[in-house]
């Protein structure tokens, strides 16, 4: 295979960003013209058209997604002495935010299949003070809704969704973020809803959560100079809720166009699945938002799984030789982090997690990516299997 000059990015926001250039300057030359940085109009704008496009009442936007974790958390009333459900197989911000609400976090492993947390698991962590669940919407994939909501029921359990990376992803008539008592979100630059930085929000049926957060997110202060609570100061800028303003209605058709790059990707890859090549399991269908787009490489002979003649690591230096950006999401799960090993779990706690880790690769995923691109990228996969086999072969 001979290198080719034109890059195929992991994530282009310039060809996002290009068509909405002068609306988006227009949104913040309006901020401009107000004044009103901090807290402004355009923020309550944003908060009321995002909330309601994923079906809930209230949306209270903060600093990032962190933060809408650990504030909505302790808006809705964990803390300290509280046990919370999360997997161990998410990014280290959903462990940082349950942290920060000063409960305690339970880790459980995920399924191998979709990578999504293993319920079944969630029910056997449950002890007497377990007071929430944390379901990750990974990828841009929900968690069953009917399920969480059984084993919410049953053991009187808050759902708190993670859907930093579901924006408007629906699953059995549910959308991300309809689910529970709360939800967070991020608008980080690359999610499919992306700030120009960061930023993220809390959205919640519940009015007395709203106020409370609204209160956290400002110093404690449900009114200017008068706190009732020990907040922080954790809002989302007003030029970005502009900007988000902007996006926001095209977010829809972008989802559209990343379901339609994941069915061929899905295609193109199917002769692959005997060479060790398995995307991670869909099971939302179109509802399916492809934040990212996840293959497995097994490299292990185990449960009647073919093994792929290549490597991981050997896999992205094919895609990096052909100019191909990938990504691994993630390498290390939670509990195997060096700053969390206090919590005291170890390494074959989570088998499935800890396996995945090792197989999982992130192929470019974008509004805008091409036909011909996504032919280019499976054509370098399938290549580099082949040469490999012949190699081995030959040896």
């Amino acid at each position: 295979m001979q290198s080719v000059s034109a890059t195929i990015p992991f994530v282009d926001l310039l060809a996002q960003h290009q068509p909405l250039q002068d609306q988006i300057e227009q949104a913040i030359r309006d901020v401009m013209q107000r004044g009103d940085y901090v807290l402004g109009q355009a923020l309550r704008e944003f908060e009321q058209a995002f909330a309601a496009v994923c079906r809930s009442h209230h949306g209270i936007g903060v600093a990032c997604g962190t933060d809408a974790i650990a504030l909505g958390l302790q808006a809705c009333g964990i803390g300290k002495g509280d046990e919370v459900i999360l997997p161990a197989n998410t990014f280290i911000a959903t462990l940082i935010g349950v942290l920060r609400s000063g409960a305690t976090p339970v880790l459980v492993d995920c399924e191998a299949k979709t990578a999504l947390i293993d319920l079944a698991a969630a029910e056997k962590a449950i002890t007497p003070k377990t007071r929430a669940i944390v379901p990750v919407h990974l990828y841009g994939q929900m968690v069953s809704p009917s399920l969480l909501l059984n084993l919410a029921h049953t053991y009187d359990l808050m759902i708190f969704e993670d859907a930093a990376q579901a924006h408007l992803a629906e699953r059995e008539g549910y959308r991300a973020g309809s689910i529970g008592v709360a939800a967070a979100f991020s608008f980080y630059p690359a999610k499919n809803l992306g700030a120009l930085g960061d930023g993220g929000m809390v959205i919640t049926h519940d009015e007395s959560v709203a106020q409370k957060l609204r209160s956290l997110r400002n110093y404690g202060a449900p009114r200017k100079y008068f706190h009732t609570d020990q907040g922080t100061n954790s809002r989302l800028d007003t030029i970005q809720a502009a900007v988000l303003n902007v996006k926001l209605p095209y977010l829809a058709g972008w989802n559209r166009d990343r379901v339609y790059i994941a069915d061929q990707y899905n295609t193109l890859l199917k002769p692959l699945h005997a060479h060790g090549i398995l995307p991670i399991q869909n099971q939302c269908g179109k509802g399916h938002a492809y934040h990212l787009y996840v293959i497995r490489v097994v490299t292990e002979n185990r449960d009647g799984l073919p093994v792929c003649a290549l490597d991981r690591e050997a896999l992205q230096a094919q895609f990096a030789q052909q100019a191909i950006q990938t990504g691994i999401h993630y390498p290390l799960p939670c509990h195997l982090q060096p700053a969390f090993q206090e919590l005291g779990y170890r390494a074959g706690d989570f088998p499935i997690a800890e396996t995945l880790c090792q197989e999982i690769l992130s192929l470019p995923m974008y509004p805008g990516l091409s036909d011909l691109q996504i032919h280019r990228i499976v054509d370098v996969l399938e290549a580099s299997l082949i040469v490999q086999s012949a190699l081995k072969i030959s040896a």
